[in-house]
């Protein structure tokens, strides 16, 4: 991996455009893919492929997801003529999970394991073989667990002594309304679920439409505390 000065790092990407950041990421990594679910990923995926032809893209294919979300992935793979990578839970402990639990467990205990066991396992295992990832991650989506994250950081989640991975946020600082504005504009495919309501899409147990005026992640885990509405995958923003 290349010796990199993560400091001197920051201080140059600190409240720089999405673009710059997105073009300083590829340009230091070959080895880096960009995480896809939600608008703010799909942005980011335009804004990539004009920088960099054949950009990685996975997701991850919980196996709960709305039958909508199964479309756009379709979509955005056609629309960009992407080779997008679906990543799936381990069959032998999510089988072993759902006969203990059943598969709504979530509402009583909570959905860290269920997410450990569908989103986290699986990112640790494509993440292993990176240097570096890519998030849509906003500060104003969360003011409990994301107001202190910066552009780039050692991904301490994932990180191991043996492999530092670095995460890329270029749209740290936009609101959701910079992100809908590039999309209108630009004429970005989104998930026809937004159409209804939906703002901060996960899997179909649970996610719900918010009301007016409600935060935008309302919708996500809405029966939990507003802090505990991480998922695993970004782990480290409960300890910022």
């Amino acid at each position: 991996m290349l010796t990199i000065d993560i400091e001197a790092l920051q201080t140059e990407l600190t409240h720089q455009k999405p673009r710059i950041i997105l073009t300083k990421a590829l340009e230091l990594f070959d080895n880096i893919a960009i995480s896809f679910s939600g608008a703010e990923d799909v942005v980011l995926i335009d804004m990539a492929v004009k920088i960099k032809k054949d950009i990685a893209v996975f997701c991850l294919d919980t196996g709960r997801l709305h039958p909508e979300t199964y479309r756009y992935i379709e979509k955005i793979r056609q629309h960009y003529q992407l080779d997008i990578e679906l990543l799936s839970p381990d069959r032998h402990c999510l089988d072993d999970f759902v006969k203990r639990k059943g598969l709504f467990s979530f509402y009583q205990d909570g959905h860290h394991e269920c997410c450990s066991l569908r989103k986290v396992e699986p990112l640790a295992r494509k993440i292993a073989g990176l240097e570096a990832w890519i998030t849509g991650q906003r500060k104003d989506q969360s003011l409990d667990t994301r107001q202190h994250i910066p552009e780039v950081q050692v991904d301490s989640t994932f990180s191991t002594a043996q492999h530092r991975l670095l995460k890329f946020n270029p749209l740290l600082n936009w609101s959701s309304a910079q992100v809908w504005d590039y999309i209108h504009v630009y004429e970005v495919p989104y998930n026809e679920l937004h159409s209804r309501g939906f703002v901060s899409i996960g899997c179909e147990p649970c996610t719900k439409p918010i009301l007016p005026n409600q935060h935008e992640r309302a919708g996500r885990w809405w029966w939990e505390d507003e802090t505990k509405k991480e998922c695993g995958l970004h782990a480290s923003n409960l300890h910022s």
